[in-house]
């Protein structure tokens, strides 16, 4: 790459860069004044290499879902984000709503973390996608979301990724997060931790509406990914990259911040351990199963038929 071709992108990089800070910032002015009064305890790095990591990080990863994308124009602009929104901010915040509501959250502050995201996904992505130079539609693409397997294949595979996302979810969940006594208290159960089927249990009796909730979080992170997955023009390893990146950095990296919705450092640091263990290995998951159609089991898991 010569010179010339360099500062060319790194300056796109740089204005990039400064558009998102821009409006990452004017996302935070929605929820300016609701935040609950409670001192935040600082993360590990301070905060302003905190927030450089928050951008350069997000930065990165939103030039890499363009530039890897084979589409141009609206049928990139579109689908990407909304699939930004669905999996950065949607998934997130609800959430949030169903676990934080009674502890540092209230419902107006809840409506406008919904709106905390939109600058982004609804202003940044578009502007990204021109300024990156995918601007224009080329060419005749195949539709978005024409899948690429059978109906009933892709309903068995869904049914897989929701079965796959419970295990990683509760799993991730007992053994990483819930073993900080911190966080067993931050969310009322302080005290000694309880065996893990005992806790399975305990939590389907008290709260009967968190796995169906799981499920409905499982499909909607799986929609998400598949305007990366089929809009995808590279291999399929550094695709399924791409998207653990997509699933964890930009719903991670926020947790090093200050943040006096959980204002307890461990807290957020083992939320974040859990997140990006459990998520990155799901985003795998999904990839291998959503790519392509499969013949058969043997396909799916890789063995060659033998010739005889």
């Amino acid at each position: 790459m010569d010179i010339k071709k360099s500062l060319n992108w790194f300056g796109r990089f740089t204005i990039l860069l400064l558009l998102y800070y821009a409006l990452f910032i004017s996302g935070t002015l929605t929820i300016s004044g609701l935040l609950p009064d409670i001192k935040s305890e600082p993360g590990p790095i301070s905060n302003d290499i905190d927030f450089l990591i928050l951008g350069f990080s997000n930065t990165l990863l939103i030039i890499g879902l363009i530039l890897s994308s084979r589409w141009n124009g609206w049928k990139l602009m579109l689908p990407l984000t909304f699939a930004y929104y669905g999996a950065v901010t949607f998934l997130t915040q609800i959430e949030t709503w169903y676990f934080l509501s009674n502890i540092t959250v209230d419902s107006k502050l809840q409506t406008q973390l919904f709106m905390m995201g939109l600058p982004i996904a609804f202003v940044y992505i578009p502007l990204a996608v021109w300024i990156l130079g995918k601007g224009r539609s080329k060419g005749n693409l195949r539709p978005v979301f024409a899948f690429n397997m059978p109906f009933m294949q892709m309903v068995w595979k869904l049914i897989i990724i929701v079965v796959v996302y419970l295990v990683l979810y509760w799993c991730a969940g007992y053994y990483i997060a819930w073993q900080n006594p911190d966080l067993r208290t931050f969310y009322g159960s302080p005290g000694e931790i309880t065996p893990f089927w005992e806790h399975t249990i305990n939590t389907l009796s008290d709260d009967p509406g968190l796995f169906p909730f799981q499920v409905l979080r499982a499909l909607l992170w799986a929609l998400c990914t598949l305007p990366v997955i089929y809009g995808s023009k590279i291999n399929i390893w550094w695709t399924s990259v791409l998207v653990g990146l997509f699933l964890t950095i930009p719903q991670n990296t926020g947790l090093l911040l200050e943040n006096p919705l959980m204002p307890i450092a461990s807290v957020r640091m083992s939320h974040m351990i859990e997140g990006l263990g459990s998520n990155f290995t799901f985003a795998l998951i999904i990839v291998w199963l959503l790519h392509r159609e499969h013949k058969s089991i043997q396909d799916l898991i890789g063995i060659k038929k033998q010739i005889s």
